[in-house]
């Protein structure tokens, strides 16, 4: 319920701590108390009011959302990679990041993403090839758009791991045992347990994560539209006989529709339990609690706009992009091969998942970065 404490999952801890109910130890669920033995543990003996603070707090909503919230700064990282490449693969301009733009918006996290979207496409043959002889006016938003998307997206990201932060540092305990410099002690009760600024937070992160992989499904489904890309139509050289990147297009957008069922802000629902005396509640626990599994359904979008990018840039060669974006297709192309022919496409958006969810996709292009590390 995400107020007078994260009650029943830290409960379920803290049992544990003490040698009641049951430990999982290498995939087998043991009693409690024999775990703890059988790691030379001795059950925890609590005193005054430790019971209480180990259940009267909100660690496990805090938890689950810090959790999301490093899968989420991954995940941003690399999706600015993706878009990067895909705005390539397009023959997209990037004007669009020029720094004058930015800086008359005055958003700091614009600014950055805009700057990182110039450095990953710095020295481009690809762009240079367009530079004078481009016919389109102006790109779609998914591609010209990306500073002011990504970047509203980091901003929300960095307020919500200011949030939590502080919630971790902080203390969340009821009632608080108060005592001054004489030593007198004063038990007051309030509502530090109050998971609020945890939900909003939680929620902030679902719907940055929810816009990562909206904007991303977007370029997908432009580099398939020859009409939006120039590019073969569904990025086969033999389009008609082959479908291509039809249906992991199709697959982008089941998971972004998903994702957007989900990113409903847990924070306004609220339910009164235990007789009305806990009346409003913030529901952090299943705010943050779902973050992880949005997380995974935009990294396979990302990966699946990392496949796609990757192929439409290899239509132009043997014009490359930026040392940075060769970096990462090459890192991809020793997985997952040129598509030719139509083939089993489960294993390679499951190898390009992998190089998103492991870090891979964000390595790749700092080190061919000065000055720049694979940190989030």
């Amino acid at each position: 319920m995400g107020a007078s404490g994260d009650l029943a999952p830290l409960s379920h801890m803290a049992a544990a701590m003490i040698g009641v109910g049951d430990i999982m130890v290498l995939g087998e669920v043991v009693p409690a108390a024999i775990a703890l033995s059988g790691s030379g543990l001795a059950p925890l003996t609590l005193g005054p009011k430790e019971g209480l603070a180990l259940l009267n707090g909100t660690q496990f909503s805090t938890a689950n959302a810090l959790a999301g919230l490093f899968e989420a700064e991954r995940l941003f990282q690399s999706a600015l990679i993706t878009g990067a490449l895909a705005t390539e693969a397009a023959k997209g301009s990037d004007t669009p990041f020029d720094p004058r733009i930015h800086a008359l918006r005055r958003h700091a996290s614009q600014i950055e993403t805009a700057a990182a979207l110039r450095d990953l496409m710095a020295g481009s043959a690809i762009r240079a090839s367009h530079l004078k002889n481009d016919e389109r006016v102006q790109d779609p938003y998914c591609l010209r758009c990306q500073p002011q998307v990504m970047g509203a997206t980091l901003g929300v990201l960095r307020q919500a791991a200011e949030t939590l932060a502080n919630e971790a540092n902080g203390v969340t305990d009821n009632p608080l045992i108060m005592q001054d410099e004489t030593g007198n002690a004063e038990a007051l009760s309030g509502g530090n347990f109050h998971a609020e600024p945890v939900a909003f937070a939680a929620d902030m992160i679902a719907m940055a994560v929810c816009e990562i992989g909206s904007i991303a499904e977007r370029r997908i489904a432009m580099l398939v539209d020859p009409a939006l890309s120039g590019l073969p139509a569904f990025l086969t050289p033999k389009p008609g006989l082959n479908s291509g990147f039809m249906i992991p297009q199709v697959t982008a957008a089941a998971l972004v529709s998903e994702n957007k069922q989900k990113a409903y802000p847990a924070s306004v629902d609220s339910i009164p339990t235990s007789a009305n005396q806990e009346d409003h509640v913030s529901m952090a626990a299943h705010g943050a609690r779902r973050l992880l599994g949005m997380a995974e359904n935009a990294t396979a979008v990302v990966g699946i706009e990392l496949l796609a990018a990757a192929q439409g840039c290899d239509f132009h060669r043997p014009l490359s992009s930026s040392s940075a974006l060769e970096a990462v297709r090459h890192r991809l192309r020793e997985e997952v091969p040129y598509l030719e022919d139509d083939r089993h496409m489960h294993p390679d958006m499951g190898a390009a998942i992998d190089l998103v969810r492991s870090g891979a996709v964000i390595a790749s292009a700092a080190k061919a970065l000065p000055g720049v590390e694979a940190t989030s």
